[in-house]
């Protein structure tokens, strides 16, 4: 049997842009999706803080210390720019794989840099 673990998460991001005529997903600076190693076109889950949403979609990389966090096609009715939000991603387990496992976690600043 397998389960859905937490492989990954993003924490205290902040929404820097909306672009609601894109085809769809969620813009990450690449240097954060390399921190909790999602890679471009994985599926991930994000969480609004400010309005309770809760969306699924998958990530692009934007550009490396941009702190872009960008909302694109529909995922963009989700949330406002300033919003916090949290990135989830998960992967698939054995019971055991998982018990030995631990979640990729940053906490990111107001300009969404990863704090130290």
């Amino acid at each position: 049997m397998l389960i859905q673990f937490c492989k990954s998460k993003i924490a205290h991001a902040k929404i820097t842009e909306a672009e609601l005529y894109y085809e769809g997903s969620i813009t990450v600076a690449e240097d954060l999706l390399k921190a909790v190693a999602i890679v471009p076109g994985e599926k991930v889950e994000v969480l609004n803080l400010n309005n309770g949403a809760r969306i699924e979609t998958y990530c692009i990389p934007g550009k490396a210390g941009s702190g872009q966090i960008c909302l694109n096609g529909p995922a963009a009715r989700c949330g406002l720019v300033g919003d916090k939000i949290i990135i989830l991603s998960y992967a698939l387990m054995e019971p055991r794989e998982a018990k030995k496992s631990k979640t990729k976690v940053v906490y990111l600043d107001e300009k969404n840099h990863i704090r130290r």
